[in-house]
């Protein structure tokens, strides 16, 4: 009876942790702007709990479980820790921004984009760079306000639509570049 009562509560958990989103299980708010502070102490609150290396004596479905549940804390890290990933995570969770998605970027912003591509040939490496910062910058300050105060319970669906605008225009303007480092 003990053993069927473990693993109903096993795999309950394991269900609520999978379907659980990153800011849950961090203990964090769903925002744009994630404060790293506590981010370290909480992994590591979570790796002790999860981490396969202290269930070396469970039974090989726990370890699993551990493996999982492990994997999953790291990967909420690794997202959380990047801005641009965090941003990308929480228009997911919004059912904003679909995997792999094709987003049409105003016509305005390709035309610059194609002029700024003309221009790889004309000047020097570095000058480039320094050009897609600045472009970056002056993207990044029409979003600036909505990503520092980004409120779950108060933002409008809008002002996430503006950031997933900037999100698909900076990642543009990397491919860009990745192309000058090719």
């Amino acid at each position: 009876m003990n053993w069927v009562l473990a693993e109903i509560t096993r795999e309950s958990s394991r269900r609520y942790l999978c379907a659980m989103n990153y800011f849950e299980l961090f203990d964090l708010p769903v925002t744009l702007t994630v404060d790293k502070s506590g981010l370290s102490q909480k992994y590591f609150s979570l790796q002790k709990q999860f981490h396969p290396d202290f269930h070396t004596q469970s039974d090989a479905e726990e370890q699993a479980d551990a493996l999982e549940q492990s994997s999953l804390v790291n990967k909420a890290l690794r997202i959380l820790q990047q801005p641009d990933q965090t941003i990308k995570y929480v228009l997911q969770l919004k059912g904003l921004l679909e995997e792999e998605e094709k987003y049409n970027l105003p016509q305005d912003f390709l035309m610059e984009m194609l002029e700024l591509n003309e221009k790889i040939m004309e000047v020097s490496p570095d000058e480039f760079r320094k050009e897609i910062e600045d472009l970056e910058k002056e993207l990044y300050a029409e979003v600036w306000e909505i990503v520092e105060t980004y409120d779950d319970t108060t933002s409008k669906e809008a002002d996430l639509l503006k950031v997933k605008e900037y999100y698909f225009k900076k990642k543009y303007l990397h491919r860009i570049l990745d192309r000058l480092d090719d």
